[in-house]
């Protein structure tokens, strides 16, 4: 195996989702059980996602995130805007404890998603699996309708920023 700077954009992307991974684990629990769920389950995601980008090589058995992963994540999103009013301006992120560190995840998340972005960049096409990249993605979105959902269920109004 040969060695790899610390500073490459691989230990960049797979690093940087695991940071997401402890922001979002510092979030449970919410004490609102489906999101709670969610949460714990993004977080084995992760660990996937985190597989995913440390291995440019996978053999047919290595852990793999895969469109199914992805669609699971809709499913939270759609599940969460059912319950919310929509959504018709932009929001200020913060709010309940729990929806102000959901909108610090997503921030991380997105952060996450750009320094895989810049594997995909720096390396052959097969060497990134292009539908993690898509899961963050969508992680992305739904940790913002989950920061929605914990500030609807604590009562707390969003804010529209002033301009």
């Amino acid at each position: 195996m040969d060695r790899v700077s610390k500073a490459s954009p691989r230990i960049e992307a797979y690093g940087t989702v695991d940071e997401l991974n402890a922001a979002v684990g510092a979030i449970r629990p919410t004490d609102i059980a489906d999101l709670d769920a969610w949460l714990r389950e993004a977080q084995n995601h992760l660990h996937v996602v985190q597989a995913d980008f440390a291995n440019p090589e996978p053999e047919p058995d290595d852990p793999q995130i895969t469109a199914e992963h992805v669609t699971h994540v809709e499913k939270w999103i759609d599940h969460c805007e059912a319950r919310l009013d929509p959504l018709e301006s932009f929001i200020l992120p913060g709010g309940s404890e729990a929806g102000a560190a959901l909108h610090q995840a997503r921030a991380v998340c997105r952060r996450a998603e750009r320094r895989a972005v810049a594997l995909q960049d720096h390396e052959p096409d097969d060497a990134v699996n292009d539908t993690a990249v898509a899961y963050l993605n969508r992680l992305s979105d739904a940790l913002f309708v989950f920061a929605r959902l914990a500030n609807d269920v604590a009562g707390v109004h969003e804010e529209s920023p002033s301009y």
